[in-house]
């Protein structure tokens, strides 16, 4: 019989009262391993490559080095490991910058125990980019105050480019799209570049926002 080890859980936050809480958390189930703890964004580097988490639960607004840096720097360094932001800041360019960092969720600290539970599985699953509907929707109202339309040509998205956005959600590279739809590399770059233009955005982060919240893509 096959042992299926625990997720292997960093918990990034510099205030301990919170990492404490979020510890006691990780050992209500039997699925997570708690590997580590680090106050700042430099220690949740530094730890990224001493204890190899699949996933980092990680604060935002942190000192020495804030949340969306370091997840830029661990997705450099260490891109098997998995970001979910957890923060209390509701700030429309935080939500943005953290997801272009390369997070794979974002959720406030008000969220429920499931839901925590429920980002962590699916960061480690490598399934789709989970938002908080508050961060989801300051994402969309910060992408239409600079001037984007509010009507989405979405229906222009062919059969093709709908299969290459589900695959944006689950957050693919390029190459690794382009392998999984058995065409090169510069094909899957047209197809995304196809994309943004119709959903009038200027980055990949921005689609997918706009693939979850208006359901474009099915997150089943």
């Amino acid at each position: 019989m096959e042992v299926v080890r625990p997720i292997r859980v960093l918990l990034v936050d510099d205030h301990e009262i919170v990492r404490r809480g979020l510890a006691l958390f990780l050992e209500g189930f039997e699925d997570m391993q708690l590997v580590g703890q680090a106050g700042d964004g430099e220690e949740a580097v530094r730890l990224c490559g001493e204890v190899q988490p699949d996933v980092a639960l990680m604060d935002l607004v942190m000192p020495m080095m804030d949340g969306p840096a370091a997840i830029r720097r661990i997705r450099e360094l260490y891109p098997a490991v998995k970001v979910v932001a957890l923060t209390t800041f509701r700030d429309k360019e935080l939500v943005h910058s953290t997801l272009q960092a390369g997070a794979v969720g974002f959720l406030y600290k008000d969220a429920s125990v499931d839901e925590l539970a429920g980002a962590i599985r699916r960061a480690y699953r490598g399934d789709a980019v989970m938002l908080a509907p508050q961060a989801a929707e300051a994402l969309l109202e910060l992408i239409d105050a600079r001037g984007q339309e509010n009507e989405r040509p979405a229906t222009e998205l062919s059969a093709r480019e709908r299969d290459v956005l589900a695959l944006l959600v689950e957050g693919l590279t390029n190459r690794q799209i382009a392998y999984r739809l058995h065409v090169s590399e510069s094909t899957a770059k047209q197809y995304v570049r196809g994309i943004l233009s119709k959903l009038n955005v200027s980055s990949r982060t921005e689609a997918v926002a706009i693939a979850v919240q208006q359901g474009l893509v099915d997150l089943t």
